[in-house]
């Protein structure tokens, strides 16, 4: 399985579940995106896929070859269950801290983008600032293991992370008849604590904890929520937030796109704002 396999796989789950966002009507009923959500979607979405992964594969290959030029392809004998395991830890385990630290003041601005959508859809599952994915440790250690000898088991991987990730991103929700099915529930319970889901998700990017719903300092977790389990930051209800979204930006209007997309080299020009130096956000309605 190469590169080019792994896009169109990718491809065909993307359209998929667009299908089921529209055969649902979720999308018609709860998308509702300006132009500026969809400038910065599409920018950040082509910039991952065709600018950032690219580099970043190309700088750990270079670094290898000049660091430990001995070891390219070194560990290509190593069975695929080790290799699932080192990607798990060293790309998704990674990426749950690199998500959680994103939530500080200090990160947040570089995250702030993914939460500023005020629908869920897959169409954000990569909107987030440039900066935020070059920096992600996760793609650098992904990087590594591919230039050590990963192979195959690196790009199937990342097909199983991404169909997991889109999935929790989906306007349709998928796990609802796993709550709603008696018989399902006890294939649910073992589901919602595995991978990330749209119900556990949502209540990450929802405008408010005073629901009992929303938990935007919790379920960081990408492909496995069990990251959140063991680390004491899940929150699982079963039921999704009635609004997604930033306070501030419904107080105050949203922020550019080009603002969003590469902070801190443009800034925000808004008298509240995560978005420029010394910049104060409005009472304590930030997800930060």
């Amino acid at each position: 399985m190469d590169q080019d396999m792994i896009y169109l796989l990718l491809a065909l789950v993307i359209a998929g579940l667009a299908t089921a966002e529209f055969a649902s009507r979720r999308y018609r009923e709860t998308v509702h995106a300006s132009a500026n959500d969809t400038t910065l979607e599409l920018l950040m979405t082509a910039s991952l896929l065709a600018l950032t992964q690219p580099f970043i594969l190309f700088c750990t290959h270079l670094l290898g070859q000049w660091l430990a030029p001995g070891m390219r392809g070194a560990w290509a004998g190593i069975p695929w269950w080790a290799w699932a395991g080192l990607l798990l830890v060293g790309d998704d385990m990674t990426q749950y801290w690199w998500h959680r630290m994103s939530h500080s003041p200090l990160l947040w601005p570089l995250h702030r983008a993914h939460h500023s959508a005020c629908y869920m859809s897959i169409r954000i599952t990569y909107r987030n600032n440039f900066f935020y994915y070059l920096m992600m440790p996760g793609l650098w250690v992904g990087g590594a293991l591919l230039y050590l000898g990963c192979g195959w088991m690196y790009f199937a991987y990342v097909f199983v992370k991404q169909t997991v990730i889109l999935g929790a991103h989906c306007a349709w929700a998928w796990d609802a008849p796993l709550y709603r099915i008696r018989a399902l529930r006890p294939l649910a319970w073992l589901v919602e604590r595995t991978i990330s889901t749209p119900a556990t998700h949502r209540a990450h990017h929802a405008i408010t904890n005073d629901d009992g719903i929303g938990h935007y300092k919790g379920n960081f977790g990408n492909l496995l929520f069990f990251w959140d389990v063991v680390f004491g930051t899940a929150h699982i209800t079963r039921r999704y937030p009635a609004e997604v979204g930033l306070r501030d930006d419904q107080l105050f209007g949203a922020e550019r796109w080009d603002r969003q997309m590469f902070y801190p080299l443009l800034q925000s020009k808004r008298e509240y704002s995560a978005l420029k130096f010394g910049g104060k956000i409005y009472g304590n309605d930030e997800q930060a």
